[in-house]
């Protein structure tokens, strides 16, 4: 068992590795409060405000897309630290554009950042965790995702309310904006002190480097076993992306793009990112509309906990079957609620509620967990980089496509759409999902070759 010294350098490296999935909400939140005045300053339409909240989503598609042939070549600490950077290079371009070509091309600079540390950071998190910890330890990634949602909904609505609508049409969005730079300078300056993946070292033969890194996050005892296990599994492994379509890790593939898209065309998005503007369009002040999202980034927070104090004792599957039911039948409830013209009530919050939490403790953090944790070590870059390139393909549809079903077909049908895929993802994970707690990576491994 690890003692306090080895749990020390283990959680001081998940946390620093976490603050990616921090920037990962801040950035991609962000966009809620400002798209509204964006929309105005720059005499957007549908299809473009669509546009400009989606165009940083295309960043994080070709970020995504790279991260894991890089992460596998160059290692996972230094990747991480050029998403950092990128981070940073984004925040100052996004608050100082001249038109809107200016504000889309950096805001594509900080999404390619978001996509490489969405693939990343879970995936390094996954590497250096003990198997009884990986699933609390890798969900608090998502959790640092919600805190980053959260505390950019608290700081939009702070610059919202330090000056008039016409103060925030030309200044507030770019405050709002440019406020990343903080988090991406401290997340830049935590990686410094952090080690590399001892599970990379090891498959790039630098034994001596990851058994040094294995003794002080597993203790002296087990890094041994560890190293010794990791070996062997990489001695089976041809470390080829063919090799994951291969059967046994076919399955393994299938789950891993189904959980990816799954998680995100199911509607989450469609909140994260409008909220203020489905709030405003039912009826709500813009400083009501704005306090929702609070509410709902709060909501989110909470019910991450649940998942962080369930995931390695409920399991996975259990808490994915919880979890979707639940936003299945708050996604129809939201559509009833449009369909019967009562989306100006409470009604309307307490199901987009309903829906977040069971979100939060299941199919926000869970896909992260799964997806880190179930690919063979040569080729886990490049296979959660298929993965998270889904999930960002998911994202795009859904931030693109919103404002247009909205303004075409209305809440109703935009929502039971949502509600319709929670239950295909409901079926699936029923049907073709077992349970992972507690079993180490390579056990993970040698399970999908029995099957």
């Amino acid at each position: 068992m690890s003692n306090p010294a080895n749990l020390k350098h283990l959680y001081f490296a998940a946390a620093i590795a976490a603050l990616g999935g921090l920037l990962f909400g801040y950035d991609t939140a962000v966009i809620a409060g400002a798209i509204g005045y964006l929309e105005t300053k720059f005499q957007l339409t549908p299809a473009m405000t669509g546009w400009a909240a989606s165009s940083a989503i295309w960043g994080c598609v070709i970020g995504a897309m790279f991260a894991g042939y890089l992460s596998d070549r160059m290692g996972r600490k230094k990747v991480l630290i050029l998403t950092a950077v990128l981070f940073a290079v984004s925040a100052i371009g996004s608050a100082i554009p001249r038109n809107l070509t200016e504000f889309v091309i950096a805001r594509l600079i900080g999404g390619i950042g978001v996509g490489a540390a969405s693939m990343l950071s879970p995936l390094y998190i996954s590497e250096i965790s003990p198997a009884n910890k990986r699933g609390t330890l890798v969900t608090s990634y998502q959790l640092a995702i919600v805190l980053g949602i959260n505390l950019i909904y608290f700081i939009n609505m702070l610059i919202a309310g330090a000056g008039n609508e016409q103060w925030n049409i030309e200044f507030g969005w770019r405050y709002m904006l440019g406020s990343e730079v903080i988090p991406a300078a401290l997340f830049l300056i935590a990686l410094f002190f952090v080690p590399e993946s001892p599970r990379w070292l090891a498959s790039k033969n630098r034994d001596a480097e990851a058994l040094d890194i294995l003794e002080k996050l597993n203790g002296r005892e087990h890094a041994n076993q560890v190293l010794q296990d990791v070996k062997q599994t990489l001695h089976t492994e041809k470390g080829t992306v063919a090799e994951l379509f291969a059967p046994g890790l076919r399955t393994a593939m299938i789950i891993g793009l189904f959980l990816a898209l799954f998680s995100q065309i199911t509607g989450i998005n469609a909140i994260i990112y409008y909220a203020p503007e489905i709030f405003k369009s039912v009826g709500f002040g813009s400083n009501s509309a704005l306090m929702q999202t609070v509410v709902i980034g709060i909501t989110n927070t909470l019910f991450t906990f649940v998942a962080i104090r369930l995931i390695d004792r409920a399991g996975r599957r259990k808490l994915l079957l919880w979890g979707v039911s639940g936003m299945t039948i708050c996604l129809i409830a939201v559509g009833i609620v449009y369909y019967l013209g009562f989306s100006n009530g409470p009604l309307l919050l307490i199901f987009i509620l309903g829906f977040i939490a069971s979100f939060a403790f299941s199919l926000g953090p869970i896909p992260w967990v799964i997806i880190s944790e179930i690919f063979p070590t040569k080729t886990r870059g490049i296979a959660m980089s298929f993965a998270t390139f889904t999930l960002w393909i998911g994202v795009v549809l859904v931030t693109q496509l919103t404002p247009v079903l909205l303004a075409t077909f209305g809440g109703a049908v935009t929502f039971w759409i949502f509600g319709g895929n929670a239950l295909l993802m409901l079926l699936f994970t029923y049907k073709m999902i077992p349970e992972t707690k507690g079993k180490t990576l390579e056990e993970i491994e040698k399970y999908w070759t029995k099957h």
